[in-house]
């Protein structure tokens, strides 16, 4: 069973490695569901980590149908990721009427060879999953992230074990999104899955002595005095579950 981490920096990336996580997803922004990481978070990570390295490439946060900036934009990041030395990239990128865009993922797809190529989450908001799926085997994606089309992995898991039996083993069918401690165990059984994507957090405190109140960076309501990072041992736990 691998373990994929979701990260938001370099230093949730080597907290996740601490845990026994076998991948790394790096991305930054996941309040907007990941976006791309800067080039010094993956030069680092890469320092870091003896584990895998994924890398997000995704340009901003919302839908996935881009417009031609922002293509040109994830064309020039997978070819940082390549020269940065990641093991492999995550993307998706979608048609208005909700299917693959084949001929933009193929693209992107060649710049990344040899790296790893999965499609992310985009893959929840095709029209068609069946579809969907085989249009990514027809592009040789490696794998795909997928939540079973629901907002969480436990309440897609019929999909998601329905996808694995149409992949048949020619695509790798990663569940992820609401993958805990306390259900990972029963979404394994319940999917047959090989691999599961989590994200397992807690706050950072701040150790400023001096805070400035009333004052915000982003949204008033965000607190200025702590930080998301992956708590390893949260992954530990995790790992420790599945392989009883």
């Amino acid at each position: 069973m691998i373990i994929e981490a979701c990260v938001n920096s370099a230093v949730s990336a080597i907290e996740a490695q601490k845990g026994g996580a076998g991948r790394v997803e790096l991305c930054e922004n996941l309040h907007d569901g990941g976006t791309t990481p800067s080039a010094g978070t993956i030069r680092y990570a890469r320092k870091k980590l003896h584990i895998g390295l994924f890398v997000m490439i995704r340009p901003r946060g919302g839908d996935f149908l881009y417009g031609d900036d922002e293509f040109e934009i994830m064309k020039e990041d997978v070819a940082t990721a390549k020269e940065l030395g990641a093991d492999g990239v995550v993307f998706g990128i979608l048609l208005p009427d909700g299917t693959i865009d084949a001929g933009r993922m193929k693209i992107l797809i060649d710049l990344a060879r040899p790296m790893g190529v999965t499609c992310h989450r985009a893959f929840d908001m095709t029209a068609d999953p069946v579809k969907a799926l085989e249009d990514l085997v027809g592009l040789g994606i490696d794998r795909v992230l997928t939540s079973g089309q629901q907002p969480t992995a436990p309440q897609g898991a019929q999909l998601i074990r329905d996808l694995i039996v149409q992949a048949a083993g020619r695509i790798i069918i990663m569940p992820g999104s609401g993958v805990k401690e306390h259900n990972v165990a029963a979404l394994v059984a319940a999917t047959g899955a090989k691999e599961v994507h989590v994200h397992l957090e807690k706050q950072e405190q701040s150790r400023m002595s001096f805070r400035q109140p009333g004052v915000f960076m982003g949204k008033p309501a965000q607190p200025e005095f702590e930080h998301t990072v992956t708590d390893w041992e949260r992954i530990e736990k995790l790992r420790m579950t599945i392989d009883e």
